[in-house]
């Protein structure tokens, strides 16, 4: 006989987070199955399905409960005696839960997993391992596969019945800043310039952390390992977690130069997967950490979710016994830097802002800076760092989102291209996602997926009711125009620049979101793609192909660019000058790195570099803070590295050797995967190299010797 009232008593439990599990000793507790007991705990509105008001969701509450009531009874109807005691607490927890939601759902949408279970001593292994798993997805998530579900099936409804979810917002640009490197002059609109503000940025730097989102292989590029571990160039061979820490430290360098405060230390977080966690751990400790100290990196998880394989949010099974998961995405950053009580320490340490990074995006370092200043300087609590975005251009764009009826839940917001055109053509001139006439581009800037996040206003949303968990979406592609079977598993989805719904929400109208717009040569060269899809991305007339080769040219040349506007005689590569190479189009040269060590501001680029001439074959390489280079001439390969108080001046170097070249791998030939993904290999044939470490003052001529004068 199936027990009403008990199972009138587990609906409370059914969407609370199951880290709520308290020993069978609570006076609290009720039984949930033979041996087990949970505690009863409030509601949290929080872990509510997504979706309607409080008292909406109190309502389909009682609704669900008429239906447990009614229709079904406890676990143990479900599962044998025999094979409940094969499952441990945590798993016979989580089972129940699962168990005791679908069946108040009303539709079994989950039986499949549980159901028809073999009687005990048959596949019993099997059987623990799907209660294990189940049991890491029930905690992993806020609120439980409850809440998970019930969260996909709003949202499911939603997309099959093509909810807008833009309906009762009306778009608009912004406010912001735009920065042009080479622009002295201040944006009319805007007020700032690039030197103004780098400065602003530069009195803030000892106040920072930075969080890396590093969450995937790089399978979409061709290699099997984590993208962090990719080179970002093949003159000095440094992949891109290292480019990272060193741009970290140079900043924290600068902080301990600017201030006298040696013991500031700017802390790294790197948001890492099931797939990427022992493999940044073997990076970081292969390397010694790139240089941090001990406990200057921390690192936390994130969890794959659940795959769903129908309009119903059933789970999608690899088997029998084993739930398929996917990744959930970077929006999970959030609610992790919250759950490890990282924000509230920061700021409790002072720290102002906390800096996101993408893994293979080396040229954002450039924009950090200024991005940073314009932060302190319009007193942004969230800024978003952004490039010029082309009409209809395949990338979400900022936009203000104007409620029509209650100011108080505007905001300023990502809306990704397949949104933002039916919301524009649904106000003003119904025209659409088109051009600004006078500059050629969307009025919407481009989304970066960059940002920098103001410490106070971030600690104080982490700790509202939603505990940094985003706001989710689905994107499950369709079998047919019925919208009802999928071509394969989806998932709920979040994004890490998702964050002003909740700042908007603990915050309201006093949530101050914007941008800062940089020309993409200087800040946003991802690396993405596979050779092959960016050579066919190329075939078909694209000029971003998104490859590791792309994204190593586009760093020689921004760097080339900042050498001509420090005055340097040398050739720029324009889109006409690009030669291809293994079907990409990339620099004929020269290739151009100046390491963090060397610079990390426009300032210390124009004082570090004055003259010289450089030829278009060239590969010049410059690292070290005191390292000033004058009158240069090169034809061939340089690299310069000095260390700390070493105060290096070269005067009038002439450099003439074979250098540096390219070599195009034969089509089909058997090469490494780092190789294979760019299509060429490097040729170091001859070079002049120069190191010093041993502190003092330095000279070094025309013929290249090295004279310690003090």
């Amino acid at each position: 006989m199936v027990n009403l009232t008990y199972a009138a008593q587990l609906l409370p439990l059914l969407l609370l987070s199951p880290t709520s599990i308290k020993s069978s000793e609570n006076k609290n507790s009720v039984v949930l199955a033979n041996g087990f007991t949970a505690t009863h705990l409030n509601l949290r509105p929080s872990f509510l399905p997504r979706g309607g008001s409080l008292d909406n969701n109190k309502s389909a509450l009682s609704s669900s409960a008429s239906a447990v009531e009614s229709d079904v009874g406890p676990a143990m109807e479900v599962i044998s005696q025999g094979n409940w005691d094969l499952l441990s607490d945590r798993g016979k927890a989580a089972l129940s839960r699962l168990i005791l939601y679908d069946m108040s759902s009303g539709n079994d949408g989950q039986k499949h997993v549980y159901g028809e279970w073999p009687e005990a001593g048959v596949q019993d292994e099997e059987k623990c391992m799907l209660a294990e798993q189940i049991a890491d997805l029930d905690g992993s998530y806020p609120g439980g596969l409850p809440a998970y579900l019930s969260k996909a099936k709003t949202l499911l409804k939603e997309s099959a019945d093509g909810t807008n979810p833009f309906e009762e917002f009306e778009a608009s640009v912004p406010e912001g800043e735009s920065l042009s490197f080479e622009e002295p002059n201040a944006n009319p609109h805007t007020g700032m310039t690039f030197t103004e503000a780098e400065q602003a940025g530069l009195t803030g730097i000892g106040d920072t952390v930075f969080v890396l989102v590093a969450g995937g292989l790089g399978e979409r590029l061709g290699y099997s390992g984590i993208k962090l571990s990719l080179e970002t160039n093949l003159c000095t061979n440094k992949c891109y977690l290292e480019v990272y820490a060193k741009y970290i430290q140079a900043m924290q360098r600068m902080a301990h130069l600017k201030t006298g405060k040696d013991h500031i230390r700017i802390p790294l977080v790197i948001m890492t997967s099931g797939d990427t966690d022992p493999l940044t751990r073997q990076l970081l400790k292969d390397n010694n950490n790139f240089g941090f100290d001990e406990g200057q990196v921390m690192i936390v998880k994130q969890d794959k979710v659940c795959a769903l394989k129908d309009g119903n949010a059933g789970l999608s099974m690899k088997s029998k016994w084993e739930i398929e998961t996917k990744p959930h995405g970077h929006g999970d950053v959030h609610h992790l830097l919250y759950r490890e009580g990282l924000v509230d320490k920061w700021y409790n340490e002072g720290k102002k802002h906390v800096i996101f990074l993408q893994d293979t995006n080396a040229l954002v370092i450039n924009s950090v800076l200024p991005t940073l200043g314009v932060s302190i300087a319009k007193s942004f609590h969230m800024n978003s760092i952004c490039i010029p975005r082309l009409a209809g251009e395949a990338a979400g764009a900022i936009a203000r989102l104007e409620h029509k009826t209650d100011p108080e839940k505007s905001l300023v917001i990502n809306v990704e291209y397949n949104q933002l055109d039916p919301l524009l053509s649904s106000q003003g001139d119904c025209k659409g996602d088109v051009a600004d006439p006078t500059t050629g581009y969307s009025p919407y800037p481009g989304n970066a997926n960059n940002i920098v996040i103001e410490m106070g206003a971030y600690a104080k949303t982490l700790r509202g009711e939603d505990q940094g968990v985003v706001i989710e979406f689905v994107n499950p592609k369709y079998k047919d125009e019925t919208r009802t079977e999928f071509k394969k598993p989806t998932r709920l989805e979040c994004m890490m620049q998702d964050i002003p719904k909740l700042f908007q929400k603990e915050m309201g109208s006093e949530a101050n979101i914007g941008f800062t717009l940089f020309d993409r040569w200087f800040t946003f060269s991802p690396a993405k793609n596979s050779l092959e899809a960016g050579v066919e991305d190329v075939g078909k007339g694209g000029t971003a192909p998104g490859t590791m080769s792309s994204a190593e040219s586009d760093k020689y040349i921004q760097n080339q660019r900042k050498l001509k506007f420090a005055g340097v005689d040398i050739n720029v590569t324009e889109e006409k000058d690009l030669v291809p190479i293994a079907g990409i189009p990339v620099t004929p040269g020269p290739r151009v790195i100046l390491c963090p060590g060397f610079a990390i501001t426009q300032q210390e680029v124009v004082e570090k570099i004055e003259g010289g001439k450089i030829t278009d074959r060239s590969t010049l390489v410059l690292e070290g803070e005191d390292l000033k280079v004058k009158n240069l001439d090169l034809d061939g390969t340089l690299v310069i590295r000095t260390g700390h108080d070493c105060d290096v001046t070269v005067d009038g170097l002439v450099v003439r050797n074979t250098g540096y070249d390219l070599s195009e791998v034969p089509e089909g030939a058997d090469v490494p995967e780092e190789v294979a993904i760019r299509g060429y290999t490097m040729n170091k044939s001859e070079a002049m190299e120069i190191t010093i470490t041993e502190p003092g003052k330095y000279h070094i001529g025309a013929d290249g010797e090295v004279n310690k004068l003090e």
